[in-house]
């Protein structure tokens, strides 16, 4: 089975969703190919939303059994609305599941990372900008700002080996997926 990630933002997102997904399914017991679009490149949680560039990206992997689009909530309350009217609309011809997180996807990450002592992880959901807040600051700190993706390679690895502790402190977003993605992978 290959798994399709659609992200908003491949050149950054690539590093902390391909390792997650790929230790998510593996927790799962079900161990698949994950792959991360970079073709087409969308730019952006607009672009990235667009119907037409969604089945434009799905037309272009008929070989793929599982799309999942993850984007930024970005302070958008709106947005799971939007992503259920999506899911709608491209499930019909193909397992299509979308999922925002909240705020960032680097809050995915930062669940899965032993945070500084000082930092509260009521404080890290909460923030918007979780990106340049917390993010930035801990790859910083940790010294793997100037790796790939300004850190979140090396990031991303890490948090991926506390998928459970992800998807346990990040139940809304993330958790909902699992869900969703193991219903999908007991049916199949």
């Amino acid at each position: 089975m290959k798994i399709l990630i659609i992200p908003e933002d491949f050149r950054s997102d690539q590093y902390l969703l391909k390792p997650l997904f790929e230790r998510l399914f593996a927790d799962f017991g079900r161990p698949q190919t994950v792959i991360v679009c970079q073709n087409p490149r969308l730019r952006g949680v607009r672009e990235a939303l667009s119907k037409a560039r969604l089945r434009e990206t799905i037309g272009m992997y008929p070989m793929v059994d599982i799309f999942i689009l993850c984007v930024d909530r970005d302070g958008e309350t709106g947005r799971r609305t939007s992503l259920d009217d999506i899911e709608k609309e491209l499930a019909a011809a193909n397992i299509f599941v979308a999922e925002n997180a909240w705020e960032e996807i680097e809050t995915w990450t930062l669940a899965g990372l032993d945070l500084p002592a000082d930092w509260s992880w009521s404080a890290v959901r909460a923030e918007v900008s979780v990106k340049e807040r917390y993010f930035v600051p801990l790859a910083r700190q940790l010294g793997v700002a100037d790796g790939p993706g300004g850190g979140r390679r090396a990031l991303g690895e890490r948090a991926s080996k506390r998928v459970r502790a992800i998807r346990q402190k990040c139940p809304e977003d993330f958790g909902n997926l699992a869900n969703r993605l193991l219903k999908l992978l007991v049916k199949a």
